[in-house]
């Protein structure tokens, strides 16, 4: 029997990029007995993000308020988990993460039977790396979650994630608000899930602007580096 799979992608004003986006998804060749399915969901964007995405023919989930990533993403996983989806992928709406890596993401979890696969630019380190500031914050919370976990995880900020049942699980019940991606790794080591990182190129954003800058991506490391310790203390 085919595995399903279903790409959730989180957004916010993305109208500049998601079409192509959905365009490269629809022309993705996925390995044999695997079926894919794209879900959008609008985090109450204030752009024609949702008439886009209504003009593409894809499932979309239109939220009536804005969630945030954290909630946006979970909303996603919501929907795979109860749709029996047996695996969930992450993938922004901004274009960063090419729909051609989604192959080996799923061949890995079948080499690795890994509940969670980060799909990570700095194993290789090839394809857009981002701002120097940018990398300098990844590797600190490398080192974070490196001292809290025990798991060397070198891109704890990527997205590009999959997820497999048991992940899903646990972030129905526990997923991070703000900024999930490194808060969401020390969920998932205390739950026992097993993640692994597989090297894939991302790109250059296509559209709309990022919610970290040079001025609050100080207000972010503090505010994410208390959460990851928090959640590491926390029960689940």
């Amino acid at each position: 029997m085919n595995k399903k799979v279903l790409v959730v992608i989180p957004c916010y004003n993305e109208e500049a990029s998601i079409t192509n986006v959905l365009k490269d998804l629809r022309n993705l060749k996925i390995p044999e007995f695997y079926f894919l399915d794209i879900l959008v969901v609008n985090d109450c964007s204030t752009d024609k993000t949702k008439e886009v995405v209504k003009s593409q023919n894809v499932k979309m989930l239109d939220l009536p308020i804005n969630l945030g990533i954290g909630g946006a993403v979970q909303s996603g996983l919501i929907y795979a988990y109860e749709n029996n989806f047996d695996f969930a992928i992450q993938l922004d709406g901004d274009g960063q993460h090419p729909a051609s890596e989604i192959p080996k993401i799923i061949s890995y979890k079948a080499e690795t039977h890994a509940n969670i696969i980060i799909g990570s630019r700095f194993i290789e380190k090839k394809g857009f790396q981002s701002s120097f500031t940018r990398r300098l914050g990844i590797s600190y919370f490398h080192w974070i979650n490196r001292i809290i976990t025990g798991q060397k995880i070198y891109d704890s900020t990527s997205g590009f994630r999959l997820f497999d049942r048991e992940a899903m699980k646990i972030s129905i019940q526990h997923y991070p608000d703000d900024y999930p991606e490194p808060e969401s790794l020390i969920l998932f080591s205390k739950a026992g899930l097993k993640i692994k990182e597989v090297p894939i190129l991302m790109e250059q954003r296509q559209g709309g602007k990022s919610s970290i800058n040079s001025l609050n991506s100080l207000y972010y490391c503090i505010k994410v580096t208390i959460a990851m310790f928090f959640t590491s203390i926390r029960k689940i």
